[in-house]
């Protein structure tokens, strides 16, 4: 989300349940906005963005994103339609939620 906007982004799709921490959304340029495909709030919580916990915490998340089998259908649709970019808040670039749904929409 604090990258800047790219003309090759694509489809901009957040994919956290929480706006980002001082994101105005006209700056944020977002095509779409998945709430229900991010981690529940109990598994976010328990994550709280610990590196040590990420093998886990891609475990936990994948058991949760079978059970979200429409969020989860649309996001490769739009895949399939052309490029997507899948935006999220965290800091960290390597451990978090779209990670995992990017590995999975590689898959």
């Amino acid at each position: 989300m604090y990258d800047p906007v790219s003309p090759d982004d694509g489809k901009r799709i957040l994919v956290d349940r929480l706006w980002p921490r001082g994101m105005k959304k006209e700056a944020a340029r977002i095509d779409e906005w998945l709430k229900d495909i991010a981690p529940s709030d109990a598994l976010r919580k328990w994550y709280a963005h610990d590196p040590g916990k990420w093998a886990e915490f891609r475990d936990r998340y994948r058991r949760e994103l079978d059970k979200k089998i429409q969020p989860l259908e649309h996001l490769r649709e739009e895949a399939q339609q052309g490029k997507v970019t899948l935006l999220f808040a965290a800091k960290d670039t390597e451990h978090n939620n779209a990670v995992v749904l990017k590995n999975i929409l590689e898959a």
